[in-house]
């Protein structure tokens, strides 16, 4: 029977759904026919398979082949494929025994010389491959990427003729081994001690790294914003092996992984000129925007509002849920979006309004305008809004060095460990029924700090949401200072950071 079945992975969000390569060679006049709802790229395989095959020294047999591709309504595209093809019809055809690819999943672009080609999402492919218990084949430059995956068998070769004598047992394939990669030293990291003065908002930055939380710097050109922002990644602890896994199947839809970032935190910093898509993600085969691939990092958006509000919006779902859910006519995805947002912003067009040093040019009028581009429940979300200061030449002379990002990193991993063994998870991704049982059991809150936050939401107005994010603001300065109970000073520096609602209020 001229009837060969071989296994691979298409590409699906961060899932990699098993394919069935089924290939069937009858009579009839030459034909190589794709079916299987395969698109272009996928379709134009049949020439690659043919010269491939040919180029390795097989016969490429001149019947009528036709290969499905299962299930028939899973969208397949690229270049994933070839190998799986070009492999069904050596063994349709008899030239390759059957026998081992029952045990294998395979992925790979053919060259027309017969070499293999990286294709993305290796990693998510051999994850899943762990778990259906198979052996996963792959080119030698996705062979790092596909191995971080311990629990899975992969095999790495160079071209088609390597992976047919491993089949017939004459040249086995050695076994990938995972690199088990350590992380990377941060020689080159940003300091925190570069910016100088600006001692509020470092200590800002410090409490959004301990718990989590979002933060807004607002204040004229040239104070750090930027700066600072850039220097997050450099006092927050490493990523965890499961963090990291997760963040390079994200990162490895686009392309093949670089290995040298593993558990690197993300750092994301897309132009104010980016649209919806290009932040949330899409496509007929929906692929990661910015926000996921800032999953478990940072997504630093500069110049906050000269984003289009309509861009700007779409960030208030997966900044509650963690995930963002893409739906298609063909297809639907969902992504992780775990991501701190970091942003900042000129509190005018001009940048100087309330300046000691320049004339704004703005009119109340303008200036209004411009902060209304943010909307109340986009700021509701974001838990500190920090006021940048100007600092003259002589200050920025004689400003001490402060704490360098070590020191930091330390007192921000001290706090998170607190948080971790006491809830599971960051402050910042507390729910509101996990934040009571953190108060009623874990961290509680004295009565004088719980009435002077009822007050401030009488004087200001606070929404439901802004209390429960600054409970939680208040809970990670009581980690920092390892306190046992949150009192008044937490409860008044919690409030003292939300400048935008005072403002509002």
């Amino acid at each position: 029977m001229s009837l060969a079945v071989v296994y691979s992975r298409a590409r699906l969000g961060i899932d990699a759904p098993l394919v069935t390569v089924e290939t069937h060679i009858s009579g009839g006049l030459p034909k190589l026919a794709i079916v299987g709802l395969a698109e272009t790229a996928v379709k134009e395989s049949k020439d690659r398979v043919r010269s491939a095959i040919l180029n390795s020294h097989f016969e490429f047999p001149a019947r009528r082949i036709t290969v499905n591709l299962a299930p028939a309504d899973l969208p397949k595209d690229g270049g994933r494929f070839d190998l799986a093809i070009a492999l069904g019809i050596l063994a349709a055809s008899k030239q390759i025994p059957q026998g081992e690819l029952r045990n294998c999943e395979l992925l790979g672009e053919l060259a027309l010389s017969g070499e293999l080609r990286a294709v993305p999402a290796s990693l998510s492919a051999s994850l899943a491959a762990s778990q259906s218990g198979r052996k996963l084949i792959v080119p030698k430059a996705n062979a790092a990427e596909a191995a971080l995956s311990a629990s899975t068998e992969v095999l790495a070769a160079d071209n088609l003729l390597q992976v047919c004598a491993h089949l017939n047992g004459n040249q086995p394939l050695t076994p990938q081994i995972s690199a088990g990669l350590q992380p990377q030293t941060r020689g080159a990291t940003l300091d925190m001690q570069d910016v100088r003065g600006q001692s509020q908002a470092k200590r800002a930055l410090e409490i959004a790294a301990a718990g989590g939380h979002n933060l807004l710097f607002f204040g004229e050109p040239g104070t750090g914003k930027t700066m600072l922002a850039q220097r997050l990644a450099g006092i927050l602890p490493e990523l965890s092996e499961q963090e990291a896994i997760e963040v390079a199947a994200i990162h490895s839809i686009l392309k093949p992984f670089d290995i040298d970032l593993w558990r690197q935190r993300p750092f994301r910093n897309p132009h104010h000129s980016a649209s919806s898509t290009a932040l949330v993600g899409g496509g007929a085969n929906p692929k990661p925007g910015e926000i996921s691939l800032a999953h478990a990092g940072i997504l630093f958006l500069d110049e906050l509002p000269e984003f289009p509000r309509s861009v700007l919006e779409v960030l208030r779902e997966p900044l509650e849920s963690g995930e963002i859910c893409i739906s298609r006519a063909r297809a639907q995805a969902n992504f992780p979006a775990r991501f701190q947002l970091i942003s900042a912003m000129n509190p005018c067009p001009c940048g100087y309004h309330g300046s000691r040093q320049r004339a704004c040019r703005c009119s109340p009028d303008q200036v209004q305008r411009y902060r209304l581009r943010l909307s109340g429940p986009l700021l509701d979300r974001i838990d500190l809004h920090i006021p940048m200061q100007t600092i003259s030449s002589e200050e920025l002379q004689k400003a001490p060095l402060g704490d360098s990002s070590d020191a930091i990193r330390e007192r921000v991993l001290n706090a998170q460990q607190r948080q971790l063994a006491r809830q599971n998870k960051v402050n910042a991704k507390l729910n509101n029924q996990e934040l009571e049982e953190v108060l009623n059991k874990g961290l509680p809150a004295s009565q004088d700090s719980l009435q002077r936050l009822a007050k401030a939401m009488s004087q200001l107005k606070l929404s439901a949401r802004a209390y429960h994010r600054i409970l939680k603001l208040a809970l990670s300065i009581a980690d920092l200072a390892d306190a046992e109970l949150i009192d008044a000073r937490h409860i008044n520096e919690a409030l003292s950071y939300r400048g935008l609602d005072r403002e509002a209020g």
